[in-house]
């Protein structure tokens, strides 16, 4: 197994919440906690690492990130919207994450398909895994094409992968301060 195909397997980029495996019965924190829990532990970088606390949904809930919960229990939309933020908070601020999500959580009361809108997210984020491990060969054969100490090929692998993640935040941040000024317009 390739070092590309070795970190691609332990990322667990293919882990996702499919709509389909969320309960249609509305549920409790902890069973959120749960949920999330039993589909994303693989992928933590270690063991004290939390996928998701009872702070974070609150902080989530607070920052209204989603829509209100009723009589402390989480609907299919809420858990959707969580899985969102949750892909969302490693690339984006909070602040970011609201300005993306506010139109989604605006157009729910008005029958917003947001089903269809997040099995279309599952669906590129299915397709993004695929083409990370393709990406992730292709910076491995350029390291190992440098005529330099294995230790100092493992730096500059690190350093791409960083540089590429930096490129596709920044691209994101860019995008989020046009939806944005588009809003701003429309409002």
């Amino acid at each position: 197994m390739s070092k590309s195909e070795e970190i691609t397997q332990k990322l667990g980029l293919e882990s996702t919440i499919h709509e389909a495996d969320i309960p249609t019965i509305d549920l409790y924190m902890d069973q959120v906690i749960q949920l999330f829990d039993a589909t994303y532990n693989e992928s933590l970088r270690n063991e004290d690492e939390k996928v998701l606390t009872k702070t974070m949904i609150n902080n989530y809930a607070k920052g209204k990130l989603f829509i209100p919960i009723k009589n402390k229990k989480y609907s299919k939309d809420h858990i959707m919207m969580i899985s969102l933020i949750y892909q969302l908070k490693g690339a984006l601020s909070i602040k970011d994450i609201k300005s993306v999500l506010e139109p989604i959580n605006e157009k729910i009361d008005e029958g917003f398909p947001l089903e269809k809108f997040y099995n279309s997210w599952v669906k590129l984020q299915q397709k993004n895994a695929q083409n990370f491990l393709e990406e992730m060969k292709s910076h491995e054969v350029e390291v190992e094409n440098q005529e330099t100490e294995e230790i100092d090929k493992l730096i500059l692998l690190i350093a791409s992968l960083s540089n590429m993640s930096n490129a596709y935040r920044k691209a994101a941040e860019l995008l989020v301060d046009e939806l944005t000024e588009r809003r701003k317009g429309t409002k």
